[in-house]
């Protein structure tokens, strides 16, 4: 084989299509765009959304003001009075007495969402459940829901019920069995790459936490500095004031230096020692 034999792959190129090069061709005279007609003269491309002159789509659609919120959560709401109703007719199973079977008082009923739709009261567990406050309570129920109102929460309570709200947690939790503070033992990698990739991010989270302890010990160096140098700086202003008072405040009366001079005794006459 030599150079002049190579040959693109069969079909890997198609000759453009020449048009208007005379009938021989192919695709002489009208050029493949029939006779006649706006299609056929120059520029005469017609956009998309053209509709043939009568209101396009985008001018005959509504526009309503607003937007929906795409975070909205969507509740299965009941309200307190339903749930009532249903506890006084005992569609609720009661509970154990609360302190053994010598407990005059019943515990409290417990109400979630699966009961409230064994009831009738919800349609479906798919969405989350939240108990709204219209009505009156007077028996102590347990209930279980996603959300509560203020007024659920507090009708629920006067009646020596409780509520338990079903959050779903930020963080992740270790798994049963693990108590918290127990690390667990990685994963060993089955490849040579895998153990590699594994190396390279244990020794990144050494070095991170290592230079958060780092930065930790300098934090709290540099505090206790400023916290010494705001001390001196208080001693050094205390003092200060301290002899500013010493220099300003007056002597007390007879502390002088001068010794006073004595005086004679009552009854003897200065002029009798002198000539003593």
């Amino acid at each position: 084989m030599k150079l002049h034999d190579l040959r693109p792959a069969p079909g890997s190129h198609t000759a453009r299509t020449r048009v208007g090069r005379g009938i021989a061709a192919g695709k002489g005279k009208t050029a493949g765009r029939g006779t006649k007609g706006q299609k056929a003269r120059a520029g005469g491309s017609i956009p998309p959304w053209f509709e043939g002159g009568q209101t396009p789509l985008h001018m005959r659609i509504p526009k309503l003001r607003g937007f929906k919120n795409r975070f909205k959560v969507d509740y299965e709401v009941v309200n307190i009075g339903a749930i009532s109703a249903l506890a006084e007719r005992g569609a609720f199973e009661g509970g154990e007495p609360a302190g053994g079977s010598k407990a005059k008082s019943p515990a409290p009923v417990t109400v979630n969402q699966e009961i409230l739709r064994a009831v009738g009261l919800v349609r479906t567990i798919k969405k989350p459940l939240k108990i709204l406050g219209n009505g009156e309570l007077s028996t102590p129920l347990f209930v279980v829901a996603d959300a509560f109102t203020k007024s659920a929460v507090s009708k629920i309570e006067g009646a020596g019920g409780s509520v338990s709200v079903l959050e779903v947690p930020a963080a992740a939790l270790p798994a049963l069995g693990f108590e918290e503070g127990t690390e667990r033992t990685p994963r060993v990698a089955r490849t040579a790459a895998g153990r590699a990739a594994a190396d390279r991010v244990a020794s990144a989270r050494a070095s991170r936490d290592a230079q958060a302890v780092e930065d930790v010990q300098e934090a709290e160096a540099a505090a206790a500095s400023a916290a010494a140098r705001a001390g001196s700086k208080k001693a050094k202003a205390t003092a200060a004031a301290e002899a500013a008072e010493a220099v300003e405040a007056p002597e007390p009366p007879g502390a002088t230096d001068e010794t006073p001079e004595p005086t004679a005794e009552a009854g003897t006459n200065p002029s009798d020692d002198e000539n003593a």
